[in-house]
Formats: structure tokens, sequence, C-alpha cells
């Protein structure tokens, strides 16, 4: 008796992979596309007009109220040592 399970053909293995690899494409084919020029377009708008905290020579310094990276406030940061 053979107790081992049937082991597929070579070619089966490659007809396999192929399709597999055919199905990969064919969603590919299928994924939206945006033409560079207006990528580039919406990521300048988007750089133009979203401000960063990180560059304060561009937008100009920040109040401390503005800034997420300055210290909650005079009382510490409110975490607790136990």
């Amino acid at each position: 008796m053979n107790t081992r399970p049937h082991k597929q053909s070579m070619s089966e293995l490659k007809l396999r992979r192929l399709t597999e690899h055919n199905q990969r494409l064919r969603e590919d084919m299928e994924r939206p596309r945006v033409k560079v020029s207006e990528a580039s377009a919406s990521l300048i708008a988007y750089c133009k007009s979203t401000r960063d905290v990180l560059v304060p020579s561009v937008w100009g310094p920040l109040e401390k109220k503005e800034d997420p990276y300055s210290p909650a406030g005079a009382g510490g940061c409110n975490c607790r040592v136990m």
C-alpha cells in the first residue's frame, strides 16, 4: 500500500504557478491608476496648504498652544509614577 499522498507532476505544479501569477497580474491591471502629473500636482497642493510644524523656517514659529510637541502645560506631563 502506498501511504504517501499523490504527488503532483512537474507540469501540474508549473501550471498552478502560472495560473496564480496570471491571477496576480489581472488584479494589478484592475487597480485604479493616477497619472504622475496629477499625483504630483495633488502632492504639491497638499504641501502648500498643510502647515508642517516641523518646518518653522517655512511656516513661521508656532505658539505653544498650536505646537503638538510642546509639554502639556505648567503642571507637568500628568504622569503618575508608583
